[in-house]
């Protein structure tokens, strides 16, 4: 099983320019970079031309002697066995960041005359940019990959009911019957996250076992990676903010602590783990605003802030829930209900907005769980993970600022009332859409 990614579509708008600047693609390790460009070369291009520099580290010694395009393209033919071709060929430089020189070099090869098409990938590349300051800003694009999206799953475990979500046009209530059909299969993908392998193995299989073990694998290569590509005196850290994230996010005040790290832990000693991390992509950083205001950026808060894991299946497994948590919750599990539905929707925002979310509070008497700006306009969000939807805090912001728009996530069904547009957990895909229809309205 093959899983379709909406990023293919970016991929193939970046290969129909007359000239494209080089590539980057950003992402954690086992989001599907490798997969989806190999896929995408083989759709798009006569040939492919594939490189590891993790797994073939003699290729470092091509860009460490020479910079010349030209040049470097001559040996990489030779060792790939074909001639690379301009626009005809797409060249992959897989794990890029183990080669400081080849990232180097795209600048030369976004200045030469003929047009090749080159993408580098990786899986620290974030943690890499982000100590480098030679890089040559400008030279070229770049692109984020996040894990699978819910309709992304959806497409392969459930074709008709996706087509259905990507139909619909209208903010009224869905018929219960693919309410109840699609609501079956958002549970499932809650239960394997969007990682590709233990996601494709739920959807074919639905063997929770093995969802489980490769969840257990994918957690264990990151905290190798955190051995490998840290310095000694971090790698403890970062296992300490890593591990301490569920606990983070169990508390009713989700507000990440550096004493909940480990007891009279000072931000001065774990701020560099927290921002490898989020460099590295596995977790996404939430800031506070108590002001709100465009652009939201010039208004977040630094010293306060949420930490998320970058996929809701990773956080499951490292809360320790087993499935039967998920699928028939008591009240012990409610508050991390919760947690898992604010990490499910930040990923699906991620995924679909430029502009990153922040959080909102007031005072202390109210907290906001995702503001947002989009469609020119703040759009304050309130996350419930089913279909009690009691809270003050959505009703304080809208009186305080009277948004035109205000969103719920429940379990209960898509609908607008004035102002409040409510949608369905497993709708929160198609959010951009729904906003733009509203904005439409209004």
């Amino acid at each position: 099983m093959f899983f379709e990614r909406t990023i293919h579509q970016k991929l193939v708008t970046w290969s129909q320019r007359e000239k494209p600047k080089p590539l980057l693609l950003k992402g954690a390790r086992q989001v599907g970079k490798t997969s989806i460009l190999k896929h995408f070369g083989g759709k798009n291009y006569t040939s492919t031309a594939y490189f590891n520099f993790d797994k073939q580290p003699d290729l470092k010694q091509f860009f460490a002697v020479s910079k010349d395009p030209g040049q470097l393209i001559q040996n990489l033919s030779l060792v790939i066995g074909f001639l690379i071709e301009p626009k005809n060929t797409l060249i992959i430089l897989d794990e890029i960041q183990e080669c400081k020189e080849a990232l180097n070099s795209l600048k030369y090869f976004e200045e030469s005359k003929l047009a090749f098409h080159v993408i580098g990938a990786g899986s620290l590349l974030g943690v890499t940019l982000g100590n480098q300051a030679s890089f040559p800003v400008g030279k070229v694009d770049f692109l984020e990959m996040y894990p699978l999206t819910f309709l992304e799953f959806l497409k392969e475990k459930d074709p008709d009911m996706a087509q259905y979500i990507l139909t619909i046009q209208e903010l009224t209530p869905i018929p219960d019957f693919f309410f109840n059909r699609i609501l079956e299969s958002f549970r499932l993908f809650i239960l394997s996250g969007g990682m590709p392998e233990p996601a494709r193995e739920m959807s074919e299989t639905g063997d929770l076992k093995r969802v489980e073990e490769l969840l257990g694998s994918i957690n264990l290569s990151y905290q190798l990676d955190f051995s490998k590509h840290v310095a000694a005196k971090d790698i403890q850290k970062i296992n300490y903010v890593w591990d301490s994230i569920p606990s983070q996010l169990g508390k009713e005040n989700k507000k990440f602590l550096f004493q909940v790290v480990k007891p009279g832990a000072r931000a001065r000693e774990y701020e560099d783990a927290l921002t490898w991390l989020i460099q590295a992509g596995l977790v996404y950083k939430v800031s506070r605003v108590t002001k709100p205001g465009i652009p939201l950026s010039a208004y977040k808060d630094l010293s306060a802030f949420k930490i998320y894991f970058l996929d809701v299946g990773i956080l499951r497994k490292k809360a320790g829930l087993d499935a039967r948590s998920v699928l028939q919750p008591n009240d012990l599990f409610t508050e991390f209900k919760g947690s898992l539905a604010e990490n499910y929707v930040l990923q699906s925002l991620l995924a679909q907005f430029e502009n990153a979310p922040a959080y909102w509070t007031s005072d202390g008497k109210a907290e906001l769980d995702f503001l947002l700006q989009a469609e020119g306009e703040l759009i304050p969000i309130e996350v419930k993970s089913g279909e009690t939807i009691r809270g003050k805090s959505l009703a304080t912001y809208a009186s305080t600022y009277n948004p035109k728009i205000k969103v719920r996530y429940s379990m209960r069904n898509l609908m607008r009332q004035e102002n409040l547009l409510n949608i369905p957990l497993f709708l929160c895909d198609r959010t951009k859409d729904f906003l733009k229809m509203c904005f439409e309205i209004e």
